[in-house]
C-alpha cells in the first residue's frame, strides 16, 4: 500500500508538471471554484460513469483537442453543465462514490428550487454565489421532463437534441492542479448542435443566438481544414435525423452565411 501511495504521488507530480507546461503554452485553464467542482466530481466517478461536460467549459477544452485558440469566444462562466444518457443504467452496474449529494455538500452547493412538483433537484448552486452545476439528459420518446441518472444517483432535466451532442464523447483534461480527466462532446457534433439550439431560443433568449453561432463558426473554421470528413458526417447525421433538425440548421445558416460557406467546402 505504501508503494502504491508513493507511485500515485509521483504520478500526480508528473501530471502537475505536464499541466503546468500546457498552461504555459497558453491553453485556457479553469478558475479555482470550477476546478474544485470538476475535480470532486471526477474523483466520485461522474465522468467515468458517463457524465459528459457540455457548454462553455467543454468549448474551452477544444483548444487542446484541436491545437487552436479561440480568442473572443472563451468567456469565463461558473456554470457547469453535465449531460448523460438515462439508459446508461442498463449497461453499467456501478455508482458514484461518494454520492454527488455528499460531494456537493462538501463543496457548499445546495439544491436549487425548480418547477418539478415532486421537488427533484437537477440544479445545484453555491451558497456564496457564483458556481452552479446542472444535470441534463436527452429527451427521448417518453417526453419526461425529469429523469433519474442511476449510475450518477442524480436527477436530470431532459432537453431535445442532446442525444446527438453527447453521442461518442471524447476524453479531455481540464487544467486544474494535476489535471482533471473529463469527457466532452466531439467538436464537430458540438458545432452542429449549436446550429440547432440557436433556433430554439425564444423571448429574452433571442439575445443569445449570436452567442450560439459564434462558437459554431469558430470550431468549423478549424474543422474544415483539419477534420473535414468528421464535420461532413456530423452535419449529414443531423440533417437526416428529422425535419425539425434540418429546418433549425438551415435557419441558422441563413442567419450566418459565413458558416454556410464553410460547410460548402466539405459537403
Amino acid at each position: 500500500m505504501r508503494e502504491g501511495v508513493k507511485d500515485e504521488k509521483a504520478f500526480e507530480r508528473h501530471c502537475a508538471l505536464l499541466i503546468g507546461q500546457l498552461r504555459a503554452a497558453g491553453l485556457p485553464s479553469v478558475d479555482r471554484q470550477t476546478g474544485s467542482i470538476l475535480n470532486a466530481m471526477a474523483r466520485a466517478g461522474t465522468f467515468r460513469l458517463g457524465g459528459t461536460l457540455i457548454g462553455t467549459h467543454a468549448f474551452r477544452l477544444y483548444a487542446a483537442e484541436l491545437g487552436e485558440t479561440f480568442p473572443g469566444t472563451l468567456a469565463v462562466t461558473h456554470d457547469v453543465d453535465v449531460a448523460a444518457f438515462e439508459n446508461l443504467k442498463l449497461a453499467i452496474q456501478d455508482r458514484v462514490d461518494p454520492s454527488l449529494a455528499e460531494t456537493f455538500k462538501l463543496l457548499s452547493l445546495t439544491p436549487a428550487p425548480g418547477l418539478d412538483p415532486k421537488g427533484r433537484p437537477t440544479r445545484w448552486v453555491a451558497k456564496s454565489g457564483g458556481a452552479t452545476v446542472e444535470f441534463l439528459a436527452p429527451r427521448m420518446q417518453s417526453k419526461r421532463d425529469i429523469v433519474k441518472l442511476a449510475p450518477l444517483d442524480i436527477y436530470a432535466q431532459t432537453l431535445p437534441f442532446l442525444n446527438f451532442l453527447i453521442a461518442e464523447p471524447i476524453p479531455a483534461i481540464a487544467l486544474y492542479r494535476s489535471g482533471v480527466l473529463v469527457q466532452i462532446p466531439k467538436p464537430e457534433r458540438y458545432a452542429v448542435h449549436k446550429l440547432i439550439v440557436a433556433q430554439r431560443r425564444t423571448g429574452p433568449g433571442l439575445g443569445k443566438v449570436a452567442k450560439d453561432l459564434a462558437p459554431a463558426e469558430a470550431l468549423m473554421r478549424v474543422l474544415v481544414e483539419d477534420r473535414p470528413g468528421e464535420l461532413a458526417i456530423a452535419y449529414d447525421t443531423a440533417i437526416k435525423t428529422g425535419s425539425k433538425w434540418s429546418q433549425a440548421i438551415k435557419a441558422s445558416l441563413k442567419q450566418r452565411p459565413e458558416i454556410e460557406s464553410l460547410l460548402r467546402q466539405v459537403l
